[in-house]
């Protein structure tokens, strides 16, 4: 079968490809949502970070992480027959539970680092 895509086939990459970065950093794990200070604290710059610092690395992880909650919830709401599949309640209810959870651990660190 020869036709439009046969030139598509034989195209050599023009660049190599990146090799993904494993490394993880104190950014990308609050970018990712990852707010608990124990693990924080194992990036070695946290260390050298006041009290309000962490807390504000701390709050942008928290905000990060209800909006991936948030955004899970509504996607799984979006789910068109939930009669067909009861289960998806269940999952709803529990990304609610988790949203909760993650409110109070706020008040809690809230209290910790706002000194």
């Amino acid at each position: 079968m020869s036709g439009e895509f046969d030139d598509l086939s034989e195209r050599t990459p023009t660049s190599k490809p990146r090799k993904p970065s494993t490394k993880m950093t104190l950014d990308k794990a609050v970018a990712m949502g990852e707010y608990d200070p124990k693990f924080l604290a194992t990036f070695p710059e946290w260390a050298s970070f006041s009290d309000n610092l962490r807390w504000h690395y701390i709050r942008d992880a928290i905000q990060n992480r209800r909006k991936f909650l948030l955004l899970n919830w509504a996607e799984t709401n979006n789910v068109l027959d939930f009669s067909t599949k009861p289960e998806m309640k269940a999952v709803q209810d529990n990304i609610l539970k988790q949203v909760q959870l993650l409110n109070k651990e706020e008040e809690k660190l809230r209290l910790e680092f706002i000194k």
